[in-house]
């Protein structure tokens, strides 16, 4: 649907306008599979063939278009009858050809109800032709075809009754109102600054910021953690909006704590103080938000299963929606919408709590979510197909964008193993699949079966691979078998092999395919960027926000704003720089260059690094009754236990909290709690969730030592990488696939330990690596310049020295 809110005109198809709801959509007699569609295809030349034999003044595929005046706006409807035949004596009959599975004939009130937007389709093409032909008699029928035998059975539609034809209109005038009362409250929307009182350097953010959107469709701002990134973001967002700029804003992270943060701030700045006149008690002034989580959290079975013939909550949705309560979602945007209050109104309405998301999204002014709504095929169906969602006036924010191309090359990365491919062989065969499929299966099974663990399969592998799941896609396209009879896991895999197959057939991805262990098999995007730069590009406008986006010629490349082909200038970001002269000098920084870290000569060092922890828990000993913290940030949990078993070589009585393997974020927060009031000293890994995504170390910690630079781990992945940029040279790879990702993960994490003014940190980068200039360079300005520390003696000094 194209649609202008300014002149009240909407333009679409008939079989949109047929198909046309707000709310879920069931999805009855929609065909699926190519046999089908060629069967379809087939059905209607040979009916069209009949009838040409015996009516040869018959038309066929009959273009049609008209207007429609309706509820104050002006509707553009275009499409093609399948069939026109005279009748005698004047006028015509429509005809629409549908396929089905169901056998027929079949009484008239079944097919009327569980295909109604044949019958809507059929109504729309009546009621265009009346506007040509006011007085002339018309008739109109909707031929069901029985797709297996070719039995036809038509079904007369009372030309009389136009009810289907105007309950469309409705349903098309309901959702253009409600898109223009959104624009109107977005024109109203008023909004409180997201400082009361900005910190030094705040005060040009916003402004900054405006006039790089101006300058440019992709802004890159980098800003310290704890300088507020979200607040200056939304009120430039805000502004935008209300300014008509954009008409959606989608702000996208990969975090569930930042995205938690937006919401809580947008509430805070946009909650009226007192309801306006003529509203509802408690309804927002300003935008309408939506957070959008997976489908799994909204789901309220015991066990997750996500198909009709399993979930009660998914049966039957487009029949029971209208009369579940639910619209109030998407017309009262004062509605909580936390899960838990999705999950209550589901689950009284016996509606799935996802659909409640699904329907009530397009109606709301900020999207909030990940990165995979945007960029992952499997999610991105959920913003892109919403009713009205265009990404040319849509503003894309995505924070922490640091993390963007490898969450981004994850999402395209696959894998599949044997044992995956048995369990599904022994399910179809239990089904009487096809056997073309069957076979084809097997093959698959045969094959995967005998791959053994390499760091790359060979040329003969991958097109032996490449083969086997082309043809089980086509067989699975041709007769697919019952989806709602597999298992989930089941049914996952089985759809997987179309997008392997697919994936492998894409040219514009850096792949490899190797073995991690004997029959499996890993399908690993190595660079992500075309598909990046080819997202962002769809967008009105994009900021990317991060405390380290990082050289911006690495940027463009990451994010595939350049041009591989050279013929084309890169489209550079236009860079905002955050101002925090509250950071000058809050870092005291030292190198100590005793030690190499590198992974060949760690373990002649550990006793020096273990006697630096030591030192370092020794200085931070509390003075007048104040507690310190200290912190030491490794590269792997391998290197962090091998200084504990170190430590307790040598009998320390450091209290030392080695970072646990937690997933669940209210674990991992409790533990650093814990850990900050009880321990002397927190072991973390550099990367991981704790050293980047919990922000409770900010001013409690006054010690820190980073055991060397987190380089990625050297494997079959990074070597391939490395091979992939061998154009640029053997040191632009090693920096772009080793040097800059390690670099950044130590700048996270050192970011979060001054978090405002009056925070203050000591921080030895422990390894003579962070003094080389290929190293240094790629540090945070603040953490460039230090102290070098060649001996103990040092150390101690420096330990000692308050500045």
């Amino acid at each position: 649907m194209v649609f202008s809110l300014e002149h009240r005109t909407a333009s679409l198809s008939v079989g949109e306008f047929a198909d046309f709801a707000i709310g879920p959509r069931s999805g009855a007699g929609r065909p699926s599979g190519l046999w089908r569609a060629q069967l379809g295809t087939h059905w209607h030349q040979e009916l069209r063939r009949q009838l040409a034999g015996e009516q040869p003044e018959a038309q066929f595929e009959v273009a049609v278009n008209g207007l429609v005046f309706h509820a104050g706006w002006t509707i553009t409807l275009t499409g093609r009858i399948d069939q026109i035949v005279p009748l005698p004596g004047g006028g015509c009959r429509l005809r629409e050809i549908k396929t089905v599975t169901q056998p027929l004939p079949a009484a008239e009130e079944e097919l009327r109800a569980t295909y109604p937007d044949y019958f809507a389709q059929l109504a729309t093409y009546a009621a265009l032709r009346r506007l040509e032909e006011p007085t002339a008699p018309l008739r109109a029928e909707v031929v069901f075809v029985e797709i297996a035998s070719g039995l036809a059975q038509p079904v007369p539609l009372p030309v009389v009754d136009d009810g289907l034809f105007r309950s469309r209109l409705e349903r098309v005038t309901e959702f253009l109102n409600l898109r223009l009362r959104a624009r109107e409250r977005r024109q109203a929307l008023a909004y409180r600054p997201a400082f009361a009182t900005p910190r030094p350097g705040q005060e040009t953010t916003q402004a900054d910021l405006a006039t790089a959107l101006e300058a440019g469709s992709i802004v890159a701002f980098e800003a310290p953690t704890g300088f507020g990134k979200t607040g200056a973001l939304l009120e430039t967002a805000l502004a935008s909006l209300k300014a008509g700029r954009f008409a959606r804003l989608l702000y996208l992270t990969s975090k569930s704590t930042g995205q938690l943060q937006v919401v809580r701030t947008l509430s805070a700045m946009t909650a009226p103080d007192k309801p306006a006149a003529g509203s509802p008690a408690g309804e927002p002034s300003g935008v309408s938000v939506w957070h959008v989580r997976n489908k799994a959290e909204h789901c309220i079975n015991a066990v997750f299963r996500c198909t009709q013939a399993a979930c009660g909550y998914l049966h039957d949705l487009e029949r029971r929606w209208p009369q579940s309560g639910l619209s109030r979602y998407y017309l009262f945007p004062n509605e909580p919408r936390d899960l838990e209050s999705l999950r209550a109104a589901g689950r009284e309405a016996r509606i799935c709590p996802y659909e409640i998301t699904r329907a009530a999204l397009a109606f709301n002014d900020v999207w909030v979510g990940d990165y995979n709504y945007a960029f992952a095929p499997r999610n991105r169906g959920l913003f892109d197909d919403q009713p009205g969602f265009d990404p040319g006036d849509t503003l894309l924010v995505l924070d922490e964008a640091h993390n963007l191309p490898s969450r981004v090359a994850d999402a395209l990365s696959h894998a599949l193993s044997a044992n995956e491919a048995r369990s599904v062989l022994m399910e179809l065969d239990h089904q009487q699949a096809a056997p073309a499929l069957l076979r084809a299966w097997e093959s698959l099974v045969l094959l995967l079966s005998a791959l053994r663990a390499c760091d790359a399969l060979t040329p003969a592998q991958e097109d032996d691979l490449a083969d086997a799941l082309e043809t089980v896609a086509v067989r699975l396209q041709d007769r697919p078998p019952d989806h709602d009879a597999l298992e989930p896991q089941q049914a996952d895999v089985l759809w997987r092999i179309p997008e392997l197959s697919a994936w492998l057939g894409d040219r514009s991805l850096g792949k490899l395919l190797w073995c991690p262990r004997d029959g499996e098999v890993s399908f690993t995007c190595l660079d992500a960027a075309p598909v990046i730069g080819d997202t962002l590009r769809r967008y009105g406008a994009v900021i990317l926000a991060s405390a380290t986006l990082g050289p911006t010629e690495d940027l463009v490349s990451s994010l595939g704003l350049d041009d591989p082909t050279g013929l084309s200038a890169p489209a550079m970001p236009v860079r905002v720089n955050a101002h925090t002269p509250w950071r000058a000098g809050a870092y005291d920084i030292a190198c100590d260059v005793r030690v190499d870290t590198s992974f060949q000569q760690r373990a002649r060092h550990q006793a020096t690094t273990a006697a630096t922890v030591e030192a370092l828990c020794a200085a931070a000993q509390p003075s007048a009754g104040v507690r310190s913290g200290t912190v030491v940030f490794f590269p792997s949990y391998r290197y962090a236990e091998a200084i504990v078993a170190e430590l307790e070589r040598q009998q320390s009585l450091l209290r030392i909290a080695l970072q646990p393997r937690l997933h669940d974020l209210a674990a991992q927060t409790a533990w650093v709690e814990e850990s900050l009031a009880l321990a002397d000293v927190l072991f973390l890994v550099l990367g991981s969730s704790f050293a980047e995504g919990i922000d409770l170390l900010g001013g409690r910690v006054s010690h820190a030592m980073v055991v060397g630079p987190a380089l990625p781990e050297v494997n079959a992945v990074q070597r391939a990488r490395l091979d992939a940029l061998a154009t640029l040279g053997r040191e632009p790879a090693f920096r772009r696939v080793y040097r800059l990702p390690g670099l950044q993960k130590v700048n996270q994490a050192l970011g979060r330990l001054v978090r405002a003014p009056g925070h203050r940190a000591k921080v030895l980068l422990h390894c003579r690596r962070f003094v080389e200039p290929a190293f240094a360079s790629l540090l945070a300005y603040d953490y460039q310049f230090g102290v070098t520390v060649a001996t103990k003696v040092d150390l101690e000094a420096w330990l000692m020295n308050e500045n």
